[in-house]
């Protein structure tokens, strides 16, 4: 990967660049108006972009960029602020003050929403694998602002953990979390969800194992959420109750635990 600066650049986005480029331990280079095709020609490498208000990753020989935006989680806020309902708050069932791990963090829709709920005096822990996906994400969170006060604590709240679900699971002990959460990467695509487009090549395809949910059952105190496409396999496989939703393209899965 390289890093560079935006077109128009200062000296405070150069030592920022820097500062990303040493921190993901890649090459910082002066954009010298290149072009980002020109760099990843001269380079062969995927782009870091590095803006005033956000990092754009330019992967490699592919044309959507990948930054951190707050996606469905803005509209979805403002519901539940106005009094309305949110399907994925009756799954998951979180409270002020409850702990909710995310296991597959994404781009953080769905912890901004439960970040939003559980309040200063709760704990949304988000884990990606994806080193490069969890620093943009990490930084996004720090830095976008949305307009509304409450939801830009909110996101500022979020801890991101660079880690693989079921490694870092292993490491908390029992009964730690109110609710353990999993969204991985759909095996079938749905074509309405351009909001993730940006990070179908960096997002990690692998089934959820047993093992996974077994450390998921011994973390969790009240429940866990399964998120996936309403033909997959996971539900039945891994023993989660299926909450089905007509026309609906995803379900979630429930396990009890309390």
């Amino acid at each position: 990967m390289i890093v560079t600066t935006a077109g128009r650049t200062n000296e405070d986005m150069i030592s920022f660049a820097r500062e990303v480029a040493k921190d993901l331990q890649v090459t910082f280079i002066l954009r010298k108006k290149q072009s980002v095709l020109s760099i990843q020609k001269t380079h062969q490498e995927d782009v870091l972009v590095v803006g005033k208000d956000r990092l754009e990753l330019h992967p490699f020989n592919l044309s959507d960029p990948l930054f951190f935006h707050p996606n469905s989680a803005m509209f979805r806020v403002k519901r539940i602020i106005n009094g309305e309902s949110e399907h994925f708050l009756d799954v998951v069932n979180l409270h002020e003050g409850s702990i909710f791990i995310d296991c597959t963090l994404g781009l953080a829709s769905d912890s901004i929403v439960a970040s939003y709920v559980v309040g200063e005096s709760g704990q949304v822990l988000g884990v990606e694998a994806s080193e490069t996906l969890a620093y943009i994400v990490s930084k996004g969170l720090q830095k976008w602002e949305t307009g509304i006060p409450k939801m830009d604590q909110a996101l500022r709240r979020i801890k991101v953990n660079v880690c693989h679900h079921q490694q870092y699971l292993e490491s908390l002990p029992d009964d730690f979390a109110d609710v353990v959460y999993f969204d991985p990467m759909f095996t079938q695509e749905i074509p309405e969800s351009t909001g993730i487009s940006g990070i179908r090549e960096m997002a990690i395809y692998e089934p959820l194992t047993i093992e996974a949910i077994t450390q998921a059952k011994r973390v969790a105190k009240k429940r866990i959420v399964l998120k996936d496409h309403w033909k997959s396999d996971h539900f039945e496989r891994l023993g989660f109750t299926v909450r089905k939703r007509k026309t609906a393209k995803f379900y979630y899965g429930v396990i009890e635990l309390s």
